[in-house]
């Protein structure tokens, strides 16, 4: 590895990471685990020859492709390893707290991706810089969800939208309105919810986010099913599926199909919820993601339902096949009519 192999592969990381939130996101990830090999030797080439800045970058950059790909230890060490580098520029260093801060977050480490999120704030805070507070404002919101602080949530979240407001910054103000929408729907507060998650998905179309289009589709198909509007929530959640799927999004698929489930368990058709379960619980565990806060009420009560239900046995057993099916077969099924 040298200089110009290292700065090479620094901008190929810039020109393929962001279609990782596109259609073609599976085609992206490809492109990024073809190379995946030299991108890391030439993040530690950065790290170990002190260029402090390229290694943020860098790093920051593979968060989501580590997310993406299951390798949140491994990007959580690389992250590590990046930040203990001295210097580099103050926004190459907040965007690695903040990055580093979710994958913290997702792997359940909720003390250190507070800390992570801290130093962001510090960091965007001195330097004035509205996306970066907003971003590492609501990764402090996220914890406060999982730690049932719903007020402190809205309250971080508020801060973020009031920062954003008069700018051009819509990676922040898109962050804030999902946490946001999110809180609202744990509070029960339906309304701010949908309106909160629509104009999410709005900016998600604007900007050619598909991987946010997908996860507010997920969020706002929550808040119908708890209105009953189940044919409604089923379509979005077919919605956020189908675009996950094509993606290859292996962190959110389980999601939507959890959401899928939950329909099946309130329209009483329990054979096809503990399916659907159980193939989403394996997803979870072998990727190693925790139920996020507004997500995991309504795993444990599709749960409960099927403990429940007189024919727990059956279900049980539906359950466990469920978990043996493969990600396409799963998908297959769960897009599928129902019987």
């Amino acid at each position: 590895m040298n200089a110009q192999a290292a700065a090479s592969l620094l901008h190929f990381a810039e020109e393929t990471v962001p279609g990782l939130r596109g259609l073609d996101g599976k085609a992206a990830a490809s492109a990024l685990e073809q190379r995946y090999g030299e991108l890391l030797e030439a993040l530690r080439w950065f790290i170990d020859q002190g260029r402090a800045d390229e290694a943020l970058r860098l790093a920051s950059l593979l968060a989501p492709f580590w997310m993406a790909t299951k390798r949140l230890g491994e990007g959580s060490n690389w992250s590590d390893r990046a930040l203990a580098s001295p210097g580099g520029s103050d926004a190459s260093r907040a965007e690695t707290f903040f990055q580093a801060g979710l994958l913290a977050f997702w792997r359940g480490d909720d003390d250190g991706a507070s800390a992570l999120h801290e130093s962001a704030l510090a960091i965007s805070r001195k330097t004035r810089d509205p996306s970066l507070t907003a971003k590492a404002l609501t990764g402090l919101a996220r914890i406060a969800l999982r730690r049932s602080g719903l007020d402190e949530a809205r309250r971080l979240c508020r801060e973020a939208l009031a920062i954003t407001a008069d700018t051009i910054d819509r990676v922040g103000r898109s962050n804030a309105l999902h946490v946001l929408g999110v809180t609202a729907q744990m509070a029960g507060e339906f309304a701010e919810a949908r309106t909160l998650m629509s104009e999410r998905i709005a900016i998600g179309r604007e900007t050619g986010n598909y991987a946010a289009i997908a996860i507010e589709a997920s969020n706002l198909a929550m808040v119908e099913r708890q209105l009953g509007n189940l044919d409604q929530a089923e379509a979005l959640s077919r919605e956020a599926l189908e675009i996950s799927y094509r993606r290859g999004d292996d962190w959110a698929t389980p999601l939507m199909i959890a959401g899928l489930a939950a329909v099946s368990a309130q329209r009483g058709e329990l054979d096809r919820a503990a399916t659907l379960i159980g193939a989403a619980e394996e997803m979870m565990e072998s990727q190693g993601f925790a139920w996020p806060p507004d997500e995991r009420p309504h795993y444990e009560k599709v749960v409960a339902t099927l403990a429940e239900a007189p024919d727990a046995g059956e279900l049980e057993r539906a359950r466990a096949a469920g978990r043996a099916m493969t990600s396409r077969a799963t998908v297959d099924f769960a897009l599928g009519a129902r019987s």
